[in-house]
Parts: C-alpha cells; sequence; structure tokens
C-alpha cells in the first residue's frame, strides 16, 4: 500500500481522541520520523501549544516567531536544521483555509525530509480535517489550545462560530475577536455553497452570559431562516421577530447580513444597525454607501430590504464592531474610521486570515493596554472574482 494511503487510513480510522498517536505511528513506520508533534494555534492566536505536550519541552512557541511560527504565518513548510544532520520539518495544519496549527515532524537528514516533503504536507491537511472532525466527539483539542481558562460567555461564543478563516479561489475569509477568552456577544457566522457566500457580522449588546444568549438566540435564529432558503431581508425579518418575541424590545442586536453571488460578485447588503464595513480598492479606502436599518428585536415585525451593490476582483472588505472604532486612548483619542483606514492600508498584503490580528494588534498599541475592555470584532473578506472555466 502506498505510504501516504496508509497515513491517511489510519488517521481516518483512529479514534477521535489518538489521532497524535496516529499520525506519530504513522510517520515514525512508513516514513523514518523520528518525532511528531501536533501544535495548535490557541483562541488569542497568540501562541502555538503542544497537544501531548513531551516531558521538558516547551509548554508553547510563539504562534508568529521562530520555526514553527514562520510556517503558521507563511503557510509553507519551514525546515529547521537540528545537530548531528537531523532536520524538523514544521507543516502547517490547515483545512480549508481554516489555520489549525502546525505539524513539527523530525527527521533524520535533510535529503530524506526534501524526498518526503510533499507527502508530509499533504498528511498535515488530512490530520487537520480530522481535527475538525474530532472536535465533535472529544474535548481534547479545544482543550489544547487553551492558555487560560475561557469564561462562560466565550465558551458559548466560541462554540457558535463557523472557524477563523476559510478560502476558496472566488475569496478568502479571516475573523478575530478579543478579548478570546472573555468575549461577550460579538460574532461573526459565514455559509457557502456553490453560486453564493452568505455572511453575518454581529456587534453584540450587553455583558457576560446575557450577551452571549442574546447573540446565540439571534445567530440561530438567522441560520434557521438561511439554511430554509430564504433571502437575507427575509432571514433578518425573521430573526428580528424571534429576538423581540424573546426580549420585547429590552435587547436588540446589531447585524450586518451580506449575500455575494459568486459568479458575478453582486453583492445584497441587510445593514441592521451593523457593525462598520469599510472597503479597500487599490490603495484607497471608504465607506460603501448603505441604508441603515433597525437593529434585529427592537420593534415589532420590522421589515428589512437589501442594498445591492458590486465588488470588483482585488476589493477587500473589512468590517469592525464599535470595540474597534470606539476605543479611546489614554489621552481621550478616539480610534475611529480614519485610524482604522490606516491600518487596513497598513495591512494590505497581508492573506486575510492574517489581517484581523494585526489590525487589532494596531488598536491595542492605540488602545494603551493588551487587552480590551469591550469586545473586539474584525473580519475580512477579499474578493478574488468569479471562478474561470478551466
Amino acid at each position: 500500500m502506498n505510504r501516504f494511503v496508509a497515513a491517511e487510513r489510519a488517521l481516518r480510522s483512529a479514534a477521535p481522541h489518538q489521532l497524535v498517536d496516529a499520525v506519530r505511528e504513522a510517520l515514525c513506520n512508513d516514513y523514518a520520523a523520528k518525532s511528531v508533534q501536533l501544535l495548535l494555534a490557541d483562541y488569542g492566536l497568540a501562541t502555538l501549544q503542544p497537544v501531548h505536550p513531551a516531558a521538558g519541552a516547551p509548554q508553547s512557541v510563539p504562534a508568529h516567531t521562530g520555526p514553527a511560527g514562520r510556517a503558521f504565518g507563511s503557510q509553507e513548510p519551514f525546515v529547521e536544521k537540528l545537530t548531528d544532520g537531523e532536520v524538523r520539518l514544521h507543516l502547517p495544519v490547515t483545512a480549508r483555509g481554516d489555520r489549525l496549527g502546525v505539524l513539527a515532524v523530525t527527521m533524520p537528514s535533510a535529503e530524506q525530509a526534501q524526498e518526503c516533503l510533499d507527502e508530509l504536507n499533504d498528511v498535515a491537511q488530512v490530520l487537520a480535517h480530522e481535527v475538525i472532525v474530532a472536535d465533535r466527539d472529544t474535548d481534547l483539542y479545544l482543550r489544547a489550545r487553551r492558555t487560560d481558562r475561557l469564561t462562560l460567555a466565550a465558551e458559548m461564543q466560541w462554540q457558535l462560530l463557523p472557524g477563523r478563516a476559510c478560502a476558496r479561489p472566488e475569496y478568502a475569509l479571516g475573523a478575530q475577536l478579543e478579548p478570546a477568552y472573555s468575549i461577550h456577544g460579538d460574532n461573526f457566522d459565514w455559509s457557502a455553497s456553490a453560486d453564493r457566500l452568505m455572511l453575518y457580522v454581529t456587534n453584540g449588546m450587553g455583558e457576560g452570559i446575557e450577551a452571549a444568549l442574546l447573540t446565540n438566540l439571534g445567530i440561530n435564529a438567522l441560520r434557521n431562516a438561511r439554511r430554509a432558503g430564504l433571502s437575507i431581508a427575509d432571514q433578518a425579518a425573521l430573526a428580528d421577530q424571534a429576538v423581540y418575541a424573546q426580549y420585547r424590545g429590552d435587547a436588540y442586536l446589531s447585524v450586518l447580513l451580506l449575500d455575494l453571488e459568486l459568479s458575478t460578485g453582486r453583492l445584497q447588503v441587510v445593514d441592521a444597525g451593523s457593525p462598520q464595513m469599510l472597503r479597500l480598492r487599490g490603495r484607497g479606502v471608504g465607506a460603501l454607501d448603505i441604508e441603515a436599518q433597525l437593529p434585529l428585536g427592537m420593534f415589532e415585525e420590522t421589515d428589512y430590504v437589501a442594498h445591492e451593490l458590486s465588488i470588483e476582483p482585488g476589493d477587500r472588505l473589512l468590517f469592525a464592531s464599535d470595540g474597534v472604532y470606539d476605543v479611546i486612548a489614554p489621552g481621550g483619542e478616539r480610534y475611529g474610521e480614519r485610524a482604522l483606514a490606516r491600518a487596513i492600508v497598513s495591512t494590505s498584503l497581508l492573506p486575510a486570515a492574517e489581517v484581523p490580528r494585526a489590525v487589532l494588534r494596531e488598536l491595542s498599541g492605540h488602545r494603551g493596554t493588551p487587552v480590551a475592555d469591550d469586545d473586539a470584532l474584525v473580519v475580512c473578506l477579499d474578493w478574488f472574482g468569479p471562478r474561470q472555466p478551466s
């Protein structure tokens, strides 16, 4: 049997909590690897955390520096030279654009490593898919991602998310929440089909459990309407009714709903008291002119209308909650749209998956403290254009 096929079969047949053991056994037996370690990105995207850390080994490594960090950031294998001619391959563990971590494989020599590099890189991608599936049945990988305990509200919010990034030939998406371990109500959601991408960006209301419960209700109401095949205007109307029925106008949810037609770039938007949306085209940044409508659940039976516009290949859309543009510096200066526009330009060369963290890092410099007082959400959407016929 082909050794890659054998490794893939071993991963697919392994118990959810034994994926690392399965990949280690396959790579050591069939590829002559000397050691294998899986590192997963923590919730704050600051460190890579080992699953089953070895005795005496570091409990974490930086996610954006060092050999493992270079592979994670570049999404390309990185070869680290060790003593006695050995090398360690750092391989991105990524599923459809969602960056989960890095697989570190120590090989006896550079020659052996180079000979099987492509196959080992493919094994790392298979492992990524299996980790996502395994998360349904075990807490092992979710626990490994934590450098601290999540608040209950944060636990609810992270479980609600679809991932932190995704990519297809037509587009790439990236998103990040802060403070990662104590987020309240900000949220994002997306779903793609053969011909459409639907995206929700939510600016939560309130704090703690109450904020998380409100967002959970709103997002699941939107999903329920979306899965019934309704337009985004009707999705907003039904979610509005669900939130109002529960809270009677005492709590409401600000959501931006987008429906992107992948064959044309035609975009429909419902701005329900939404987060900020800016477009980068070339080197110019500007807000898109969209009619503001009422947040979900503010009044009974609100009607919503989708605004239509077109985006061009190469456009970048960035969405930010009020925890970004309303942040006040120690000197009293509001972050605002101008500073956000500068941050968008300064990160223009980064891939969409890296942009949210980079913008939030610039925001922490403006804030003067590393930890946010309020929820801060950044979502980045890159539009490459319709898929070209093969």
